[in-house]
């Protein structure tokens, strides 16, 4: 008989322990540190952590070898990356679905519990087991990786090593820009909400960016696409995204972001002939009405009960373009179920246009918004690239309704909105 893995046996794991040894630990070493916590107070044979790395398509494990052989790898200084392709294993399949499995290897148990923070998928926690993990063990291991998710998003803001690690793709400095632009988490679940999106950078960038942010009771968004390529297109959206930024943060309506973007644009002497286009947002999370505007861009998507309609949007000049002239927006309220895709031109036209948007979304609503993003990245990359002549940028919205205090989650996402594999 199988000797199992007890909840009395692993019960000796304390929150203070995990953060003494967090603390005490240099910003490359925490995560280091807290997977060996774990692993002691876990009776595990080995732990690791892997890091999802930046093309969402594979995972890297951080080693740090101080002596003996070097493994095959990235390496810098004495920390190897070690790149782990998703092929559709067990790592993937925790990953993707957002709960733990235990696979038996001879005569261990090798628990993978997904390391995700509000629907962030940051990484992996795997570990060895000697004997089989009853469920309570389970679940042990379980908090112990949404643990780990606080640590990594902590001191992931004091060293470059996690972000060495996720970078399979050499930076040039129009995409470090660019990066600096978007959000640190690129998916967001709430309890009215589930909000996920992506950028495939051409090879010259493009320009285009993303942003989000939630208030009390209120959730802004934006897509933009600055003219261009390389680092001119990247200042002209740094231009653009810091004046969204910076009329939002200062409590500006729609109306008055968007002036601000405009005129940040047109107040940069080297920005001549540069623009850019955008799609802004602010939707009440308290009745799912959504004002939106948009500055010469793609019209969103709209999928309710499987149908994929444009929202038709009164048309506004791109930002940078004319000083003085007024925009306009539009109302538009969603219902429990409906899904809003933002895009840019890299996902409509050239060899993209070959995608059918339209007739794909309808295949996809079941899954969250986090796998959407990432399936239509691989579908545009099949049919436009491998290199694409144009960043190809989006962002889904689910909209749930009951703003509140309704979230149901498991160690950092909710299990009934993960995507089933």
């Amino acid at each position: 008989m199988l000797r199992r893995v007890t909840e009395s046996a692993m019960s000796g794991m304390d929150l203070d322990d995990v953060l003494l040894a967090v603390e005490k630990a240099a910003p490359v070493d925490a995560v280091r540190a807290v997977t060996r916590t774990i692993g002691v107070h876990l009776g595990a044979l080995w732990v690791s952590f892997l890091v999802a790395d930046m093309s969402g398509r594979a995972l890297v494990r951080l080693v740090h070898n101080t002596i003996g052989e070097v493994p095959a790898g990235r390496r810098q200084d004495q920390d190897v990356a070690l790149v782990m392709p998703f092929d559709g294993g067990p790592q993937e399949q925790a990953l993707r679905a957002q709960r733990v499995l235990v696979e038996q290897i001879g005569d261990r148990f090798v628990v993978r519990a997904p390391v995700t923070q509000r629907g962030e998928a940051i990484g992996l926690l795997e570990m060895a087991l000697p004997a089989l993990p009853n469920d309570a063990a389970v679940q042990r291991v379980s908090r112990a990786a949404h643990t780990l998710a606080f640590v990594v998003i902590a001191n992931r803001r004091h060293t470059d090593l996690f972000e060495w690690g996720q970078r399979t793709t050499p930076f040039n400095l129009a995409a470090e820009i660019q990066r600096r632009l978007l959000p640190s988490s690129f998916t967001c679940e709430a309890d009215s909400f589930t909000l996920s999106a992506w950028l495939e950078p051409a090879a010259s960038i493009g320009g285009d960016t993303f942003d989000y942010s939630v208030a009390r009771d209120l959730l802004h968004l934006s897509i933009t696409d600055a003219v261009g390529h390389g680092v001119d297109s990247a200042l002209t959206a740094t231009l653009c995204v810091s004046g969204l930024r910076n009329a939002r943060r200062r409590g500006a309506d729609l109306l008055e972001q968007a002036l601000a973007a405009n005129q940040a644009i047109l107040d940069n002497p080297q920005s001549d002939s540069l623009f850019a286009t955008g799609l802004l947002g602010r939707l009440d999370l308290t009745t799912g009405i959504l004002d939106i505007l948009n500055a010469g861009h793609p019209a969103p998507l709209l999928v309710r009960a499987g149908v994929v309609q444009p929202v038709a949007l009164p048309a506004n000049r791109p930002f940078g373009v004319l000083p003085h002239r007024p925009f306009r927006l539009a109302r538009l309220a969603l219902e429990p179920g409906d899904r809003l895709v933002l895009l840019t031109d890299g996902m409509l036209e050239r060899g993209a246009a070959a995608l059918d948007l339209p007739a794909r979304l309808p295949d996809l609503v079941r899954l969250h918004p986090r796998e959407v993003v990432r399936v239509l990245g691989d579908l545009v990359l099949d049919v436009a690239g491998p290199t694409l002549p144009d960043d190809a940028c989006l962002l889904v919205l689910d909209w749930h309704g009951g703003h509140g205090d309704t979230r149901s989650t498991t160690a950092g996402a909710d299990p009934h909105r993960a995507t089933a594999t």
